[in-house]
């Protein structure tokens, strides 16, 4: 494997890592689980990235750095078997780390905050904030049935 994707196979290791310590990770974890689908690898995977997420958040608690480089490390293993197999390209391995690179914190990125209010009493239905629904047909139950 030539020198450039060892050092993607790194990068992508090492984006990994740093999102699954973070709120992020969900929407990783589905990126991730989408790439690896297409590159053949079983379900299985998947699982042992939820497995190393736990612990590196336990890790995290206890102040253990060792376990965040051996994850990192079994992802390079795992992003290189991968590039070496021929199941992916360097340059499908590009764009998932160019999707995961906005979720990373990085300061040049501006994140944004979301917060919704309902007022008005008891809502005993569905509520929908949006700047524009259409087509949408909602069907209730009558509450004194």
């Amino acid at each position: 494997m030539d020198n450039e994707l060892a050092a993607l196979a790194a990068s992508g290791a090492t984006t990994l890592v740093s999102l699954m310590v973070t709120d992020s990770w969900a929407h990783a974890r589905e990126l991730v689980g989408r790439y690896l689908s297409r590159t053949g690898a079983d379900g299985a995977t998947v699982a042992e990235l939820d497995s190393a997420r736990a612990r590196l958040l336990a890790a995290e608690a206890a102040g253990g750095a060792q376990i965040t480089q051996d994850i990192a490390h079994q992802g390079h293993a795992c992003l290189q078997h991968l590039l070496q197999a021929g199941a992916t390209t360097g340059d499908d391995l590009r764009a998932l780390l160019a999707s995961l690179h906005p979720l990373a914190n990085d300061p040049g990125v501006r994140r944004a905050t979301v917060r919704n209010d309902i007022s008005g009493g008891v809502q005993h239905g569905p509520v929908i904030q949006s700047g524009q629904v259409t087509g949408l047909t909602l069907y209730a139950q009558d509450p004194s049935a």
